[in-house]
């Protein structure tokens, strides 16, 4: 992906890429193995240097996320 407005902080690159992972938060989240924290990865294409973005989460993918494990 390119974008005119966005060029890595180390390098400069206005290539990037983006990607999502989920985390667990809490006591009672570990214990249900319940991933309610979401996570928007942006990745430079030239240096690899990533910065992490905090994302909301809705209460039904916790739902869902506490039934399919």
């Amino acid at each position: 992906m390119q974008d005119e407005n966005w060029s890595c902080p180390k390098c400069e690159y206005n290539r990037f890429e983006t990607d999502q992972f989920q985390a667990t938060g809490g006591t009672l989240a570990k214990l249900f193995d319940v991933q309610n924290k979401r996570f928007t990865t942006v990745t430079c294409m030239q240096c690899t240097y990533t910065e992490i973005y905090k994302t909301e989460t809705s209460g039904l993918s916790n739902v869902f996320d506490f039934f399919t494990n």
